[in-house]
């Protein structure tokens, strides 16, 4: 577990990097990827789906860069792009691809279908941490009647 900690921290700043994240956040951008895989791989080491476990991962990774865009005073994307970096179904994509150009086709569908819900879990994770951030902040700061 402690390699799988060290290894996402050090991927997500390190694509901090390449994304040009201003070099103060980069231990926050690590930390919050090393956070999202933490959650992640915990869930599927408990039986979860991987497009489950994404998706509340996701979850997550959005809160957690929302809190640090407050307190850093930092744009969300930021964080929530070097975060979501140990999440993306990368290996199930080549793998796709690797059984298409093989003639597998069987086989490519199925772990293409798996990367499109993977992704797609990742992207509605992060939506719906922002719409519940926006629910509160309106009801936080909705105007008093007079």
């Amino acid at each position: 577990m402690i390699t799988h900690l060290i290894t996402s921290f050090i991927a997500s700043a390190a694509f901090g990097v390449i994304f040009n994240a201003p070099k103060k956040s980069l231990i926050q951008c690590g930390f919050v990827g090393m956070i999202g895989w933490l959650i992640y791989i915990s869930l599927v080491n408990n039986n979860y789906d991987a497009v489950v476990a994404s998706l509340i991962a996701a979850i997550f990774i959005s809160t957690i860069s929302q809190i640090f865009a407050k307190i850093y005073r930092t744009p969300i994307i930021i964080f929530s792009v070097a975060g979501i970096i140990p999440l993306v179904p990368g290996g199930i994509s080549y793998d796709a691809m690797r059984n298409f150009v093989e003639n597998d086709y069987n086989m490519a569908i199925q772990l293409a279908a798996r990367a499109f819900m993977i992704s797609g879990a990742i992207a509605v994770g992060l939506v719906i941490a922002e719409v519940i951030y926006q629910l509160i902040m309106k009801i936080k700061f909705k105007p008093k009647k007079a």
